[in-house]
């Protein structure tokens, strides 16, 4: 215990005495289920990032694990504004919260939706780790001071996502498979569309990046300009997508000139690539959340006043748990996701990694908690349904849906009853 302190107390630069008065055994237990969750999530959701890769061949099962974890511990240095976790932390309302009970909240919370995540992984079942903590956290607040107590605003906008993210996923894919299909063809359509997708990217560069010298100059550690443009937290995950586009695009452009076994084998390639996206944007969403959690619980705890105050140990620790559980694999998952709902070859895998991967990053933007699982779904129905809308297996499509559907409820009808047998001690 006394060495958690010390790592502790370093990380944030307070003193030692601070933390063995503020950090109390209880907000010890809840930080370290919250990192159990976290390692939970990431063997849960590893099926997200590899299930198309290891259903492609393109790496055995081991490899793939490590290359997604690996990408997963990445995010930590790309996504730094920590967006999502501002608003998952702000999911439940303290001031609402009767008794000043917000650390059993969070308790209860995170112990149902680790039971919840157990279940759904024993079972083969994909549901969204993400709505599980959402879902707990706020059924252990309304237990506790009423649907006053949860901020109805992030509830509705995390909800409303259960089914956008997978539709938006699900067009992308659907969009860049047929974008890939009439590469192939020696014709102009497909060429044109892989030019105007170029002069986007740039246009999207230009008017998005940061360039202003005074700010770059305080944000980053950098003297050279150049790097500082390219460094800069916030310009440089869209650089990184804007990356990957131009590579797909290019790509696009000489397709047609290849044979189908040159192709396929180029399109492995490019499976490394887009998977890697896409474990980026999983770590960069997933493990906000638990970080989201931890620095409420610091709140609560009393250990920090805000948000901003969040120690630099708490997305070091979030951004590893994740990254270990990766490399802990979720196989009955992978199964579903990779040859379940459809039969995925190298260039739909391409294309599902890379549309999951844009809408985990521009939802991250938008400071929004979806799901990874949802969106990744989404896109692999949508290059399934390029083929025929009966390559979609729509069984196993629906029951995936009343798991979505469900988790939110369950999870929060799970945390108010551990909420109000915890409360009786």
């Amino acid at each position: 215990m006394p060495s958690v302190l010390i790592f502790i107390s370093i990380s944030a630069n307070y003193p030692i005495s601070t933390f063995v008065i503020l950090m109390t055994p209880f907000l010890i237990t809840i930080i370290a289920l919250a990192l159990i969750f976290d390692y939970i999530n990431g063997f849960h959701d590893a099926a997200n990032s590899i299930a198309t890769i290891v259903s492609t061949k393109v790496l055995t099962p081991f490899q793939a694990v490590l290359w997604a974890a690996l990408f997963n511990s990445i995010a930590f240095f790309i996504f730094k504004d920590h967006g999502v976790a501002d608003t998952v932390a702000k999911t439940v309302k303290p001031d609402h919260i009767i008794g000043g009970n917000m650390m059993v909240v969070i308790f209860s919370g995170l112990v149902a939706a680790i039971c919840w995540n157990l279940f759904t992984w024993w079972f083969g079942i994909p549901s969204s780790s993400s709505h599980t903590l959402i879902g707990g956290f706020a059924g252990a607040a309304v237990a506790n001071g009423g649907f006053e107590a949860v901020n109805s605003t992030i509830i509705i906008k995390t909800a409303s996502f259960i089914f956008l993210a997978p539709l938006i996923g699900m067009i992308m894919a659907f969009i860049m498979s047929l974008w890939f299909l009439s590469s192939f063809k020696k014709g102009w359509t497909s060429k044109i569309f892989s030019v105007l997708i170029l002069i986007f990217v740039f246009l999207f560069l230009y008017s998005s990046l940061q360039f202003d010298r005074t700010i770059l100059a305080k944000k980053t550690h950098y003297d050279n300009y150049l790097a500082q443009v390219i460094f800069y937290s916030k310009n440089f995950k869209w650089i990184l997508l804007a990356l990957i586009l131009t590579i797909m695009a290019v790509f696009a452009l000489y397709l047609s000139n290849l044979n189908t076994h040159r192709a396929n084998k180029w399109f492995k390639r490019l499976q490394l690539i887009s998977s890697a996206a896409f474990s980026i944007g999983h770590g960069g969403n997933d493990a906000q959340k638990v970080m989201g959690i931890i620095t409420a619980a610091l709140i609560a705890g009393g250990t920090i006043d805000t948000f901003s105050q969040m120690p630099n140990w708490v997305p070091i620790a979030c951004y590893a748990a994740i990254g270990f559980g990766t490399m802990s694999g979720g196989w009955k998952i992978v199964k579903t996701m990779g040859t379940k709902i459809t039969k995925v070859t190298p260039f739909e895998g391409v294309a599902a990694e890379t549309a999951g991967a844009v809408t985990l990053f521009l939802t991250e933007a938008l400071k929004i908690p979806v799901s990874t699982t949802h969106t990744i779904t989404g896109a692999i129905i949508g290059v399934g349904a390029t083929k025929r809308l009966s390559a979609v297996r729509w069984g196993v499509t629906i029951h995936l849906i009343w798991a979505w559907v469900l988790t939110i409820p369950i999870s929060g009808l799970l945390a108010a009853g551990i909420y109000k047998i915890v409360s009786l001690f």
